[in-house]
């Protein structure tokens, strides 16, 4: 059957797909515009995969929260060009919305309407580009910052009166700190990397000549030391750096961070 030009356009504008390939899809599909669309996808899609082995090393962070909940994600691109396409940005925000709406805890796979939107991106983009992981936490309190570059982003649960200044306030703290906190406090560290820190302070003691009783007293100071630098109510809050607080000094009374994440495109 004859083609008319103009939905030859009107599905050009629909999947952003050249003319040639949208008028045969078209012609296969006897003029059905869903259907030609569906042909697109499953042919496009194959010509996509054969890039899968090109590295998506570029990418977005994207979060979305609603009372209570919050969720951050990173969807990956073959450029740096195509994370900032508005397109890209469009599908990485509605991909945090679907995590959001899931359960509480980390996923590296895409679900079924994830993978169609990614799927079109690639038609449409013609890169490898990857949902690559979704976290979603719950809380009383929630909060969220997301650099301006979209490179670097952090989401935080809390309880108790914390303001959303505080909460946005901390999580850019979290997204900027060198070194990124490794948990809220002691006992949400890693053990073992806890336990290396002491053993550390004690030997360094030690290898100064100091007696064994002198020696846990100096490991102790130098462990309180490395765990304020490495947990995130013990780092100097950089919202107030002239302060030389650190964050929970600024937490008011009765309040509590429960947990936070942070995503950093490619690591």
């Amino acid at each position: 059957m004859a083609i008319a030009a103009k939905d030859v356009m009107a599905l050009r504008k629909r999947t952003g797909v050249g003319m040639m390939d949208c008028k045969k899809a078209l012609t296969e599909a006897d003029g059905d515009a869903e259907k030609a669309i569906e042909i697109l996808r499953e042919k496009l899609k194959g010509k996509m995969d054969e890039r899968s082995d090109r590295e998506a090393g570029e990418g977005a962070i994207a979060i979305a929260q609603t009372d209570g909940a919050i969720a951050i994600i990173e969807l990956r691109s073959e450029t740096d060009f195509t994370a900032r396409n508005d397109d890209f940005l469009a599908t990485a925000q509605k991909t945090a919305e679907i995590i959001l709406a899931g359960d509480d805890g980390e996923t590296t796979e895409a679900n079924a309407e994830i993978t169609e939107m990614v799927d079109q991106l690639r038609i449409t983009i013609k890169e490898n580009i990857s949902f690559a992981r979704g976290l979603k936490i719950s809380g009383p309190k929630v909060g969220s910052y997301v650099h301006f570059d979209k490179k670097t982003g952090s989401i935080i649960a809390g309880d108790g009166e914390l303001s959303d200044e505080l909460l946005t306030g901390v999580a850019m703290h979290i997204t900027a700190s060198t070194p990124t906190p490794l948990g809220v406090d002691q006992d949400s560290l890693p053990q073992e990397q806890v336990e290396a820190a002491r053993n550390a302070a004690i030997n360094e003691a030690k290898e100064s000549g100091k007696p064994q009783e002198i020696a846990e007293k100096i490991a102790t100071g130098k462990l309180r030391k490395w765990v304020d630098e490495n947990t995130l109510l013990g780092q100097i809050y950089l919202r107030e750096m002239d302060a030389k607080k650190p964050v929970r000094d600024f937490l008011p009374q009765g309040s509590t961070l429960q947990s936070f994440v942070r995503y950093a495109v490619g690591s």
